[in-house]
């Protein structure tokens, strides 16, 4: 498998920022790390190798990102405007640094063939990833989702002063009214999961929450709920992302989605 190690410094963040490349083709799938993650995770946790069919194959190519959680979400001595401001910059780092270099990559390696990135993440990653999606449509493919929370009620509480509220997708998709922004959300394949064993009652719930939502405002989505023999850990993660991301490419290949 070829892998690859990128290390730049970010001029939004004002700090040196990791990724790591997986596979030679494909599809960019762009993932980010669960709480407090880097971007070596996925790839010390397993689930590089539990991806290694598609990657192997060049139906896929991984690029997982580190993560500022510390900095921004978990930051508890700082107050919030500097939290969700550290937040923003890193969006910012990812939009106009990573994710250039990362699609310019993939775009060499499929011939020329432009991809718009499927966004993924577990937990956390799940958090980011669908976070990312709802706020800029336009620059996706979709998601997979696994056992995200969809608020920042567990990092602010009730505040949703400043861009709080938009980083918390079940007040920002309430009141969206966007219609472009709409028009691409409903354009997208978007994939959310979660189990209903131990340590997923919060994620279960902000799920629930997330699936009614989307009904309410006409924008499809695949909510997929889990036994309640499947807990929020590594295992069931990689059983998830392999049986969704299966899928996903067999659609890929049908549509030839762009």
């Amino acid at each position: 498998m070829l892998t690859s190690y990128h290390k730049t410094h970010s001029r939004n963040l004002g700090r040196d920022m990791e990724y790591k490349r997986y596979g030679h083709a494909g599809r960019p799938v762009v993932m980010f790390p669960t709480s407090q993650g880097r971007f070596f995770q996925y790839e010390d946790t397993g689930t590089i190798a539990a991806m290694a069919e598609f990657l192997d194959s060049g139906r896929i190519q991984i690029f997982t990102l580190d993560g500022i959680d510390d900095e921004s979400f978990f930051n508890k001595q700082a107050d919030a405007a500097h939290r969700i401001g550290r937040h923003e910059a890193y969006f910012r780092y990812i939009r106009e640094e990573a994710m250039p270099e990362i699609l310019g990559t993939a775009e060499e390696s499929n011939g020329g063939w432009r991809l718009k990135p499927l966004m993924a993440g577990c937990s956390m990653g799940g958090f980011h990833s669908s976070n990312f999606v709802f706020r800029f449509p336009g620059e996706v493919s979709g998601v997979i989702a696994l056992s995200g929370v969809y608020s920042t009620r567990d990092f602010f509480g009730d505040t949703l002063d400043g861009d709080i509220y938009f980083n918390s997708p079940l007040h920002f998709l309430r009141g969206l009214d966007d219609a472009e922004i709409l028009s691409r959300l409903r354009g997208l394949r978007l994939v959310f999961c979660c189990g209903q064993g131990k340590w997923e009652e919060r994620m279960l719930e902000e799920t629930h929450q997330l699936e009614a939502i989307l009904r309410s405002r006409n924008i499809p989505a695949w909510v997929d709920y889990w036994g309640a023999d499947v807990d929020h850990d590594w295992p069931w993660w990689h059983k998830q992302l392999v049986y969704f991301m299966n899928r996903w490419l067999d659609d890929d290949l049908q549509h030839r989605l762009a």
